[in-house]
């Protein structure tokens, strides 16, 4: 399946998309190597598929993600090692800004240099979020050649 196949298929899902997507989806997408970013509420990113994770980002905010995955919150981190991690996945990840009434008709977009589809979250008819669809693979390894 591919990014555009799994938006299309989640075009007009109803708010809350968490309750929508079907664990099926999530299943093609794992499968896939994609992850689906959709917002929740008024202060939550969601990552769903090949990657799981929900980054607060109350009145915007971003994520960061690489080939691996969502990176994790840097001020989550405890151990040197994790801390080391880190800056290491931080040089090859590209930023998913999370974007809060930016757009008329919208409570949640987002901009990203990452290749992606998009789909429609609605809510009582009205648009709430225009969430996005990627691959992990579409993101470039670090080369440290």
């Amino acid at each position: 399946m591919t990014k555009e196949e799994l938006a299309a298929q989640l075009n007009g899902i109803p708010y809350p998309a968490s309750r929508s997507i079907t664990k099926e989806h999530r299943a093609f997408a794992k499968e896939a190597g994609l992850v689906i970013v959709y917002g929740a509420s008024d202060d939550l990113m969601e990552f769903e598929g090949a990657s799981c994770e929900e980054i607060g980002c109350y009145d915007g905010g971003h994520g960061l993600v690489d080939r691996r995955g969502v990176l994790p919150d840097r001020d989550s981190l405890e151990s040197d090692e994790e801390l080391a991690e880190y800056v290491q996945r931080k040089q090859a990840a590209k930023r998913i800004e999370a974007l809060w009434c930016k757009e008329p008709g919208y409570s949640w977009t987002y901009q990203t240099d990452i290749p992606h589809a998009t789909f429609e979250v609605m809510e009582d008819g009205d648009h709430y979020c225009r969430g996005i669809v990627f691959a992990l693979a579409d993101i470039a390894p670090l080369n440290l050649a």
